[in-house]
């Protein structure tokens, strides 16, 4: 007892007989025995509590949790209140890094529904357990010990699970316990931690968004002191981070650039926004820049001043260079001709997607609408267009009257190439029927296009005199997307991909073969395809339905089975009737059936204009 009082816990009576001897012993070594896992269960808390890394409490938690009730692993779930989930970024003994169910799933989930500590010896009868982990893992659960971890406000934060007592028993009444006591300074580690993570993930976030922009930001404290400077404004003012950090306004802008002060002095004083537009700044190794500076003051929700914000937005001769340049040619080609010169354009073999898209009837249009309301709505038109294009990495390559020329791949190859230039196409008629609705709304006639694309090797770089350059390809694939989109009008149908790019499609763009197609002056001849995701709404639905039926029968005059391809186009037609590809391979087929080709026919059809 005297150790005891000495705080040394250290202590085991031998028992030697069966007496009251004995059974006092036997008692003081119970004691001490409880005295040591409370001691070890407080000295695991308060080493828990000044940890306020999530993930590295989760572990430590996770750790200690198995080792004070002598268990084979364990798991701690915490709630997820958006998703109403359990998730855990650990799981002792498994692989995965985080797993998530939902709240009400399971055991743990019962736990989490009800508050409840659920004591499982036989997990394998109860109905709520999932057999299915285990025999994914091959480990085999014998016990459970579930228990809410509960704040003081009595919400439940989540839950810990702990598997397999070491000894072969189930979880004893000392076992909850022991976990009772720990979970309560789970609790309080646990909020702790993620106050600390919000805090932290706000900040990140907010960096991010001053390391994102192109703008360069610099927060200022009441007493002039530069608290944080992004990146931008490091390149604007030609200094380092800590050239600009804990420097004050007047030591930073000297000079020429001291009428900065006087502004920032005025909007102090004043508690109003001032805006300096195409001023000059100089940087710290005496260069120029051109900019737009906004000062702006910063308060609190009580509109007490607690410093200003500076904005420096560049606009330097290079910055003008390239805005002007982006409206004529892709944002990428500008940044590679800036940055290295135009001789890296001078010409180079490389894998390209060609989109060829033109305005049916435009000619019988602009006739009846003038030539100022003709380029009115080619200017209309364009403009949605072309957003789509540079939506999906397009590279606008020239305007042809009324037809648009766009390359994917150019001059940067990528691995969606040909499944952007499809989803362009598709999201090009999305703009079309938005631009007619706007029409009908001014009686205005629609409008309606046809596209081309093909995929392949192309030559690609500035071709012209040294007067007037244009980046541009020409190749094969090019002529075949072109004629691509004039047999759009032949086959009564709106866009036409040649097999090289269909090949590259994922799989989420659905399409149907239509012919074999041998192009003037060329002896091989070349499958084409319809996408079919640009149909719209009902009609979308029946083609994709008809297709299945159609596709059977194509397959099946390509085998010379005309009966079977009649049967198989005439179930299209019902489900989607007036279809002209289907109607045309009906019509071939009859004629066939009572007309068979010679031995040598290969289905193709040859192209004789371009």
């Amino acid at each position: 007892m005297r150790s005891v009082e000495q705080g040394n816990l250290d202590v085991t009576l031998r028992i030697t007989g069966t007496d009251e001897y004995a059974e006092l012993f036997r008692g003081f070594n119970l004691m001490t025995e409880s005295l040591r896992e409370e001691v070890r269960i407080l000295e695991v808390s308060h080493d828990l509590a000044g940890e306020l890394n999530l993930d590295t409490l989760l572990r430590r938690i996770i750790s200690a949790t198995t080792e004070l009730l002598d268990a084979d692993r364990s798991t701690l779930l915490l709630h997820d209140p958006r998703t109403n989930e359990l998730w855990s970024r650990v799981a002792e003994g498994l692989t995965t890094r985080e797993i998530r169910m939902p709240a009400t799933q399971g055991i743990a989930g019962a736990v989490q529904t009800t508050g409840k500590t659920e004591n499982i010896d036989d997990p394998y009868a109860d109905p709520r357990f999932n057999q299915a982990i285990d025999r994914q893992t091959g480990y085999r659960t014998r016990s459970i010990l579930c228990m809410p971890i509960v704040n003081k406000a009595g919400k439940v934060l989540g839950v810990t699970q702990v598997l397999n007592k070491r000894n072969g028993t189930r979880f004893s009444v000392k076992d909850e316990a022991r976990l009772g006591a720990f979970t309560a300074q789970i609790a309080v580690a646990l909020e702790n931690a993620q106050l600390f993570e919000d805090v932290l993930n706000e900040k990140n976030y907010n960096d991010s968004i001053l390391k994102s922009t192109s703008n360069g930001v610099m927060s200022i404290d009441p007493d002039g002191k530069v608290l944080t400077a992004n990146d931008a404004s490091m390149a604007i003012m030609k200094g380092a981070r800590d050239d600009l950090v804990g420097k004050t306004i007047s030591q930073l802008f000297t000079g020429d650039n001291a009428w900065v002060v006087n502004v920032l002095e005025r909007v102090q004083r004043t508690g109003q926004r001032e805006l300096a537009v195409d001023t000059e700044i100089k940087g710290m190794d005496g260069s120029d820049a051109n900019v737009n500076l906004a000062i702006m003051p910063l308060v609190t929700a009580g509109d007490e001043a607690i410093g200003s914000l500076l904005v420096l937005e560049d606009i330097t001769a290079e910055t003008r260079v390239k805005t002007t340049m982006s409206r004529y040619m892709s944002a990428e080609v500008v940044d590679q001709l800036l940055a290295q010169g135009e001789q890296v354009l001078g010409g180079k073999d490389q894998h390209v997607s060609v989109m060829f898209s033109d305005l049916r009837n435009f000619t019988t249009a602009s006739e009846a609408l003038g030539a100022r309301e003709t380029v009115a709505m080619l200017n209309e038109y364009f403009e949605g267009m072309v957003d789509v294009i540079f939506k999906n990495k397009g590279v606008l390559d020239k305007y042809i009257g009324d037809a648009i020329m766009a390359l994917y791949g150019a001059p940067f190859e990528g691995p969606d190439d040909a499944a952007n230039s499809v989803r362009t196409a598709h999201d090009m008629f999305g703009e079309l029927r938005k631009l007619n609705g706007k029409r009908a709304g001014s009686n205005m006639a629609p409008l309606d296009i046809g596209i081309g694309i093909s995929t392949g090797s192309v030559i690609v770089g500035n071709i012209g005199s040294p007067k007037r350059m244009e980046y541009t390809v020409i190749g094969d694939s090019v002529n075949l997307a072109s004629r691509l989109e004039g047999a759009t009008k032949f086959y009564g149908i709106k866009l036409l991909l040649s097999e090289f790019t269909t090949k590259e499609l994922p799989a989420d763009i659905p399409t149907r073969p239509i012919d074999l197609m041998r192009v003037k002056g060329k002896k091989k001849p070349v499958e084409i395809f319809e996408s079919l995701g640009y149909y719209d709404g009902r009609e979308s639905d029946n083609i994709l339905r008809a297709a299945e039926a159609y596709r059977i029968g194509y397959a099946a005059m390509q085998a010379r089975d005309w009966k079977e391809a009649i049967a198989r186009f005439e179930a299209a037609l019902t489900i989607f009737p007036g279809d002209k590809p289907t109607q045309m391979h009906l019509d071939r087929a009859r004629f066939y059936l009572a007309n068979p080709p010679p031995a040598e026919w290969d289905g193709v059809w040859v192209m004789t204009e371009k």
